[in-house]
Order: structure tokens, then sequence, then C-alpha cells
């Protein structure tokens, strides 16, 4: 006890005196706060420099303070562009935008090039060159920020959307291609990269993971292409439209430019074949078509004309030179005045589009010819490269090809399509083969089509600015999700679509989105005139008249006699929900009946889930 009063006798001068030092420093900071109080009065009264909480470019708005008669605001215009420049940077891209959206005077600093210069160096460290066009570094930044490849696996428990690895060094997405074990995936700056998935087998089902890792498979690309069959088991090769340079004479120092076919193992990435073309011709798209003995490499010249030559794939992996033949093609050659602008092809046809909007076809087999055309008359098995013209409306955009039908988008957003529709692929409601282009009425601008097999997918934007999935057609093996019965016309799918979605592609196991916003390529859809939008509607390509009212009447009598067969109320319920199903509908006319039945389906006791049923069509 002792002790204990001693060492506490000890310690009291200590307390007291740190007791004194405390004091003195609160007092310091005491007349340092007054002092500063004092300044920021005197600064306030001259120069009337108060933190403004209003828009800086709205009116003035009469602040608490300024109320209590102590000084004008501050307004951040005051503070240097380079300072607010500096400080808006560190934003992400998303709040950025939404701050470019207040007012006008955040939205001229949210979108300066400077803001968007740090943006990219942030997002992409190792850039070098910004890329090109009129805003360079804010596309180069937003390309970089909205890149992304999502696929959904459509066998296995797990139903939902997941992103694969992104190269750090990609400048955004252009195109994609799976294949039989990987996806190949092609930037803005020419570099193709490759990702390796992982396909691994669960209880005895065919699961896709997330690519794994990924590797440069070459720079200089232009485009790339594969077998052009839905199936990617054929996809043993991937050819690759390059730039290389080239030594004008062997053994001195000048080189040239000259375009090359560079054929990769997709298995390995090895190269085995290479052919390299005169540097007078330069190319910009390639596509295969035919068989592995006979492939047929079409190559797209700059200046919109066709040439092609013959492989065979069977005797790449030999280690040989030959000499092959370029031949211009039949399309360019009776027809010299067309300038292609792009094209497409499966196994046994190809379609181009001219830079006019005109569509040309070539089909190389009687089997696919009679499912598009519904005839064999001028089918001629001598001369199947001669082109056939497709009678349109308007201006075609662009367009997709499956094996035995095919989907047009003209100028106005409207949705043509024409061929096999067996499984109901083409969307119009039935399941009637369609010999030329039929107006899809109820989808109108979309922002890609894609036709496989016997299914159709449809990429559109609603109405909320979000993004949609619709497909038409088989929906077996769950490649239309939430239909496993598929559908005869389109419906919206059960898939998280990302907000910035481009391009979508499905296999048998899988099927991928590709996101990347570009802010200089956008689809220049027109408004369909007035004397097209009112009065009489215009009959689709392909019926020769408007439907007949006594037959849809027919139809919906078939219906209500179907509905009156059913015994209990589940079933008419059920029944009800499929017809809904074959109806030419919107996808929000149809979304709503869905959710209408379901709710009075709960109401009377009857169950069932929310959401589109597994209609048999």
């Amino acid at each position: 006890m002792v002790w204990e009063s001693q060492q506490e006798g000890g310690q009291g001068p200590r307390r007291q005196e740190g007791r004194s030092r405390e004091g003195a420093i609160r007092m310091v900071r005491r007349s340092q706060r007054r002092k500063l109080q004092k300044f920021t009065r005197l600064c306030g009264r001259e120069e009337g420099l108060r933190v403004k909480r209003s828009c800086p470019s709205c009116g003035p708005e009469l602040g608490v303070e300024e109320k209590k008669g102590k000084g004008n605001p501050i307004s951040i215009q005051l503070f240097p562009p380079e300072l607010v420049e500096h400080i808006i940077s560190f934003l992400p891209v998303r709040d950025l935008v939404a701050l470019g959206q207040t007012c006008r005077y955040f939205h001229e600093v949210c979108d300066a090039e400077g803001v968007w210069r740090r943006i990219c160096r942030r997002l992409s460290p190792r850039l070098r060159d910004q890329g090109s066009g009129v805003r360079p570094w804010k596309r180069a930044a937003i390309l970089n920020y909205t890149k992304g490849l999502y696929f959904q696996a459509f066998g296995g428990r797990r139903r939902c959307l997941s992103k694969s690895v992104a190269p750090l060094l990609a400048h955004g997405y252009r195109r994609f291609l799976p294949t039989k074990d990987h996806v190949f995936i092609l930037d803005y700056v020419g570099t193709l990269f490759f990702l390796k998935n992982a396909l691994v087998s669960t209880l005895g089902q065919m699961q896709w993971k997330r690519a794994c890792r990924y590797v440069v498979l070459c720079r200089g690309a232009k485009d790339f292409a594969s077998d052009p069959r839905c199936d990617t088991v054929y996809r043993k090769y991937l050819y690759v439209l390059a730039t290389r340079e080239q030594q004008e004479v062997v053994g001195t120092t000048s080189s040239r430019a000259c375009d090359c076919v560079e054929v990769y193992l997709q298995s390995s990435g090895q190269r085995v074949f290479k052919m390299t073309f005169h540097h007078s011709m330069t190319f910009k798209q390639i596509v295969l078509v035919g068989q592995e003995t006979q492939r047929a490499l079409l190559l797209l010249t700059e200046e919109g004309k066709i040439y092609s030559l013959v492989v065979n794939e069977t005797q790449l992996d030999q280690p040989r030179s030959y000499t092959v033949q370029l031949a211009l093609r039949k399309v360019s050659h009776y027809l010299p005045h067309l300038r292609v602008a792009c094209m497409t092809s499966n196994q046994s046809s190809t379609l181009y589009v001219t830079d006019q909007g005109e569509v040309y076809f070539e089909v190389h087999t009687p089997g696919v010819y009679r499912d598009l055309f519904g005839t064999l008359q001028a089918f001629d098995p001598l001369d199947q490269q001669m082109p056939l013209a497709l009678s349109l409306p308007a201006k075609i955009l662009f367009c997709a090809l499956g094996y035995n039908h095919l989907g047009l988008v003209d100028e106005f957003g409207r949705i043509f399509m024409q061929g096999n529709n067996r499984y109901g692929q083409l969307g119009t409601g039935d399941k009637m083969d369609r010999g030329e282009p039929t107006q899809v009425r109820y989808l109108q601008r979309p922002i890609t089509l894609w036709c496989g097999l016997n299914h159709s997918l449809v990429l559109s934007q609603s109405s909320e600015f979000s993004k949609e999935l619709l497909g038409c057609g088989c929906g077996a093996g769950g490649r239309l999700p939430g239909w496993p019965k598929g559908s005869a016309s389109f419906v919206k799918l059960q898939v998280k679509v990302p907000l910035c979605a481009c391009a979508l592609c499905a296999t048998r196991e899988c099927l991928y989105i590709l996101s990347s916003h570009d802010i200089e390529q956008h689809t220049p859809y027109r408004d369909l005139p007035a004397s097209r939008v009112v009065g009489i509607p215009e009959p689709s390509l392909g019926t020769g008249a408007p439907q007949d009212p006594r037959g849809t009447a027919q139809a919906c009598e078939e219906y209500l006699s179907q509905i009156h067969s059913c015994h209990t109320l589940q079933d008419r319920m059920e029944k009800m929900k499929e017809i809904v199903g074959w109806m030419p509908l919107m996808a929000a006319q149809k979304d709503f009946f869905w959710e209408a039945l379901d709710m009075l389906q709960k109401a009377e006791g009857g169950g069932g889930g929310v959401g589109p049923p597994a209609s048999e069509t």
C-alpha cells in the first residue's frame, strides 16, 4: 500500500504538467482558429468567397450562410479548369457520365478530352495508341470500359451469365468467334487474342467455365474466319487475314506492306500455313464456304470486289509449299458495277450485300435452294456461283444467314425472314416455309440478328434503355432459355443481357454475348415515310396479299375450342399461355398476358411459376 501511494504521489506533478501543456496547445489552436475565421470573413466581404451549393450554371440560390448575411457563396467556376478536370477524372466512368447530365457546366467539364485521357490511362495503362476518330481518348476509354465477353451454358444446373477474363492489352472488342475448345477475340487495333477456356464434365454434362488465361495469337489482323457450320466441332482451323511487312528484294532492308492469310490450329494456336498476296491487292473481309476438301476462301477487297481461292484443309498440316490460284468471283465478274459492302456465308451458300443495300445470293446445293426459295426452277447445278438477286422493298443494312433460313434488316429497322420454317425459326407465328422475304411486324430496329441451325435470335433495346434477347424456333438442348419446347414467334428469353451488348453467337453448348460500345458507330435507321405508315398496311413479301381477317377469326375460334376441350382450370390456364406464345404479338404484350395469367392462376389457387411457359409450338 505504501508503495502504491508513493507511486501516485510521484505521478501527480507529471499529470499537472501534462494538463498545463494540453491547455497551452488548446489556447494556441483557438487563437489560430480565430485568426483564420477573421481572415475568411475579410475575404468573403471583399470577393464573396463562400461555397455555393447550387448548380454553377444555374441562377444564384440563397444558401443558409447567405441568408444570415455572412457573405456570398463560392462558385466552382472560380477554380482553375485544370484542377476541376483533375479532380473529376478520379470518378468512376458511371459516376462521371451521371455528373455530366446534371447541368451545362459539368457537361462541358466531364466531356473534356483531358478528363477522358486520364481515365483511359487508368483503365488501360499499357495502351500506347489512343486510337482514332474525332474524340480518340473518349472513344478509347469507353471501349475499354465496356468491353466484355459473357456466356451462358445451356447444360448443367447453373443458368446465369458469366464473364470471361478480359485481356489487359485489348483495345475494346470488335469481333469474336468460339471454336471447339476456345474463343478468339479481335480488338480495334488489329490484335487477335486466344482465350483458352476450360470445358469440364460434371455428372455427365458438359459445362463451360470462364476463360482461365489468354495469349496474343497475332497482330496486324483485319478479319478472321473458320468453318461456317453452327457446330463448333468442325472448326479445326482458324483463317486470319492480316497485313505483314515483306522485303521487296531479298537481301535488302526495304520492305512493303502486303496482305496475307495465315492458318492456325484452333487447339494450340500453332500456325500451319501462310499465303501472301501482291502488295497491290488489299482486302478487308474473309469468309469460308464449302467442304473441307474443297474449302473456298472468299476475300473482299477495299474496292468491293470478291476474289476466291480453293484450299484442301486435309493437307494443310503437311509441310510442303505450293501455289494457289486467286480468281475473280462471278458476282464481281458478271456484275462489275456492283460494290460489295459485306458478305456472310454458311457451308453451302453465300450472301452479298452491296453499298446500295442490294442483296445477292449464291446457293450451291439443291436442298438448301429448295428450303430458301421453295422451288428448284431456277437452280443450275452446273453453274452454282451465279448470283441471284432478292426482291426487297428498301435498302438492306445487315443480314444473318443460317443453314436453311436467313434474316434481313432494312434501313427502316424492319426485319424480313425467308427460308425453312419447320421449327418456327422465322418467327412468323406459324410453321409455313417462306420462299420470299417476309416481314416480322412486331419487331423493329434490332441491334443485331443471328440465325442458327433451326432457331433465330434478336438483340433489341427496350424503351427503358435496357436490352433484351428474343428468340424463336427449336428450343431443344436449352438453346432458348425459358422455352425448352421452342416457339414459332419471337419471345423474350430468360437471359440477363449486358447494357452495352452489341453482338451474339450461339453454339450447341453455350450462348455468347459480346459487350463493347463504340461512340462513333451506330445503326443509321430512318423513320418510315408517312405514306407507308398511314392507310392500308403494306402486305408482307411472300404472301402476295394482306392477311385475311377471316383466317384470323378461324384461328381464334380454333384456339377457343382447344381451351374449351380442357377439363380443369389448370389445363385451361396452361393452354392459354401456350396460345399467347403462338400469337404474333410484341414481346411486351406477351409478357403482360403471361403475368396476368399467372396472377389469375395464383388467385384461384392453381399455383404456377412466374414467367413464360414451356409451350409446344
